[in-house]
């Protein structure tokens, strides 16, 4: 589903599409990634028809460029991480590869390298985190789908960790993918302060502790199941569990581009925003999109009667709250001025995806 019009002023706008308002054409309505497409296509087509103009035609196609171009930085970047350098490591690897490299938006370390970037800093300072919280995601995401936990079978398109390679290696592969993204930030990253890289570091610990992933997963897993859950609960589960690694995202960037502390805590509110944002969003899609779409099984929230936002607010509210969230986000970068403009863009991006 295209929100095109659906969170108030917001709206996508594709090639297609851009090229008919180059031309004062009124624009169609923005088409979904083509049912059936996987992995990486997925992730391409998701960025060639979902690039936010907001309005303005130039800034969509702005977008759509520097996704893609960060998008290539970040792929390159995460196969390289992830090479086996022996016969006797290749099945651990091979299973790490399968999840990190099945696709996707790569939103998360593309915000580590926009973050950065805004503040001053130079992209090579920032990949090593952007690689590093990427893998975190893609832990996250292999240990989510294991029959203890969510029982998906259905990932990106593709058969899950654990269908491919057994629940014992997916476990193993998750906790891999998690320690090396430690060591790739201390090893890797270079041309700034040991004090800056310690920060990201500890930065990481809390993203995927009991204040953060794990500690957002367990509340979550809690309360899958019952009637009472509140908004308030819900927001607190997803803060933990959405809103954490994106705030990383923005914070490490920063940190890593030079920001000082008050300008630190600016996009770490506003990555606190977008996240439930995001998050949002994915309920919203879940209930609206079929699984050939989402590259994932839908309506699996409804089906084990978790709570989520159109189950709690209905969904028209939800976009509403959805679009409020992404404005007070936005003010929040207010005081970077046009350095800003790329993180403002992601934020309506956020909202804009269709899976």
């Amino acid at each position: 589903m295209a929100f095109i019009g659906g969170f108030g002023g917001a709206r996508c706008v594709g090639r297609r599409e851009l090229r008919r308002a180059m031309c004062g054409a009124q624009p169609a309505r923005m088409a979904a990634a083509p049912v059936g497409t996987t992995g990486k296509a997925a992730a391409a087509a998701t960025v060639a028809e979902t690039s936010v103009a907001g309005g303005d035609a130039n800034e969509g196609l702005a977008l759509f460029e520097y996704l893609k171009a960060k998008q290539a930085v970040v792929e390159a970047a995460l196969a390289e991480s992830v090479a086996s350098p022996g016969a006797e490591t290749d099945r651990i690897y091979e299973a790490m590869r399968y999840s990190l490299m099945a696709g996707g938006k790569r939103i998360r370390p593309i915000l580590v390298l926009a973050a950065c970037e805004m503040c001053g800093g130079q992209e090579e300072v920032a990949i090593p985190t952007a690689v590093a919280i990427e893998m975190i995601h893609t832990m996250s995401l292999i240990h989510d789908d294991l029959p203890s936990m969510d029982n998906d079978d259905l990932r990106r398109g593709m058969p899950t960790n654990h269908i491919m390679f057994g629940e014992d290696i997916a476990i193993l592969a998750g906790d891999a993918l998690l320690a090396r993204s430690f060591e790739y930030v201390a090893k890797y990253t270079k041309n700034t302060s040991a004090e800056r890289v310690l920060r990201v570091i500890s930065l990481l610990g809390e993203s995927v502790g009991p204040e953060g992933l794990s500690g957002g997963q367990v509340m979550d897993l809690m309360c899958e199941g019952r009637e009472d859950v509140t908004l308030e609960q819900l927001s607190w589960i997803h803060m933990k569990k959405t809103a954490a690694l994106l705030r990383v995202s923005v914070a490490a960037g920063a940190i890593l581009g030079g920001a000082d502390d008050a300008d630190v805590q600016k996009v770490e509110e506003f990555a606190n925003k977008i996240g439930l944002a995001f998050q949002i969003a994915d309920d919203v899609l879940d209930v609206t999109q079929s699984s050939e779409q989402l590259g994932k099984t839908a309506g699996k929230d409804e089906a084990v009667n978790k709570a989520t936002y159109p189950r709690l607010m209905g969904l028209e509210e939800s976009r509403n709250e959805a679009q409020r969230l992404i404005l007070e986000a936005k003010a929040c970068l207010e005081p970077f001025g046009p350095r800003s403009k790329t993180l403002l863009s992601l934020a309506d991006f956020i909202i804009s995806r269709t899976n």
